[in-house]
């Protein structure tokens, strides 16, 4: 049996541990994943060589390291493997209890940001209602291809990458031409009033999943809400709101929403690795 670490740098919520638990599903050589967000930390325990699990990993572009690996006991209490991965199976139901809660969660931000985003007028409300989308999509993988075939998951990926390229696109088409357009202000008080709700929605969101790991684990929770790109994009839109209203000009608005659409499509592409 061997134990490898990887660094994954831009494993900063979740989502991106989602991700890379669908990716590697099917691997028969994978015996457990231990993921430590906080630290950015992944280990895998696996049989036979490790070039075909660092191909996967490196293949969604979340900036992987390679760290160590070593030859371990299955049977040293330490790496008991066999008890892990019980206790691993035992979680399952509140796993996908927990990822149904953060998917509703998420999918009721994303109609509320897009729905205010288009009555304020602010294209930083509609790119963020669609990175809540995103990580909906991702959680929704998880959970709908859960005891599906690897076909069915890699289909799901698919449609969801695409939808989510498509709307991104129409996104910076819409930052084009409000440019070039004379505009109304965006609201900068709906702009900052659904932002620190939508920041709440998400710090709640990375708290219940917490939840599920290790009490050990449970006093990184703080580290885990004030890493994540989700909670950084909230505050994007806030300072951005305030600028609207300081500059009394749209400009700060648009750049976050290209921001954002930037990021939204680098985690669809993320999604369509899934898909090959």
């Amino acid at each position: 049996m061997n134990k490898t670490t990887f660094k994954i740098s831009k494993m900063d919520c979740p989502s991106e541990e989602n991700l890379i638990r669908m990716k590697l599903d099917g691997n028969s050589d994978i015996e457990y994943l231990e993921f430590d967000i906080p630290n950015r930390q992944l280990t895998v325990f696996h049989h036979g060589n490790v070039e075909n699990i660092q191909h996967a990993i490196h293949d969604l572009n979340l900036g992987d390291t390679l760290l160590s690996t070593e030859t371990i006991d299955p049977s040293n209490s330490n790496d008991n493997i066999e008890v892990k991965t019980n206790a691993n199976h035992e979680k399952d139901a509140e796993q996908r209890k927990l990822l149904w809660i953060v998917l509703v969660i998420n999918f009721a931000f994303f109609i509320i940001e897009m729905s205010t985003g288009l009555i304020s007028r602010s294209m930083g409300l509609v790119a963020d209602s669609l990175d809540m989308l995103a990580d909906s999509f991702v959680y929704g993988i998880s959970l709908f291809a859960v005891g599906g075939t690897v076909v069915k998951k890699k289909r799901i990926a698919r449609i969801a990458g695409y939808f989510q390229i498509t709307l991104a696109i129409l996104g910076f088409l819409e930052v084009i031409r409000r440019f070039f357009g004379n505009e109304q202000l965006p609201d900068f008080s709906t702009m900052i009033v659904i932002s620190i709700l939508a920041l709440i929605a998400n710090s709640i969101c990375l708290y219940i999943l917490q939840k599920s790991k290790s009490k050990e684990e449970a006093h990184m929770k703080a580290s885990m809400i004030f890493t994540s790109n989700d909670v950084i994009i909230n505050l994007g839109v806030i300072v951005a709101g305030v600028l609207v209203n300081w500059l009394n000009s749209s400009t700060p608005d648009l750049i976050i929403g290209s921001i954002v659409f930037a990021l939204v499509i680098q985690g669809a592409f993320r999604i369509l690795k899934l898909s090959k």
